[in-house]
C-alpha cells in the first residue's frame, strides 16, 4: 500500500479540468509510476505507452479499445497496450496507480 524511498514530483498532473489528478513517483531503480484519483466522471485516455492501471480504492467501470465495459475494484488492474485507449467511468472517486511499460 506504499512505495518506499521514492522521489515525488511536487507539481500535480491535472487532466480533464481537474477530474483526474496524479503525481509522478520515481522509484530508486528509475521506474516511473503515477499515483492519483479520478473524480466522478467518464473519461477517455489515449495511450502512447503501455499502461497497467491498478485500482487502489473504489470501482472503475472500464471499456478497453471499445470492448464491453467491465468493473474493476480495489486490488484489481487492467492492461492497455501502446496505441490503445480506455474509457473509465467513475461513480465515486477511484484511487489508482498507473504502472508504465
Amino acid at each position: 500500500m506504499q512505495f518506499d524511498s521514492v522521489s515525488v514530483s511536487k507539481k500535480a498532473n491535472i487532466y480533464f479540468d481537474g477530474k483526474c489528478v496524479s503525481h509522478t513517483v520515481t522509484l530508486p531503480d528509475g521506474v516511473r509510476k503515477s499515483v492519483g484519483v479520478i473524480l466522478p466522471s467518464t473519461l477517455r485516455f489515449d495511450l502512447s505507452t503501455k499502461e497497467i492501471m491498478e485500482v487502489v480504492e473504489g470501482t472503475a467501470h472500464v471499456s478497453i479499445n471499445g470492448q464491453a465495459e467491465k468493473a474493476f475494484t480495489t486490488g484489481q488492474s487492467w492492461i492497455v497496450e501502446s496505441g490503445g485507449y480506455f474509457v473509465i467511468r467513475a461513480e465515486q472517486p477511484v484511487h489508482y496507480v498507473c504502472h508504465f511499460g
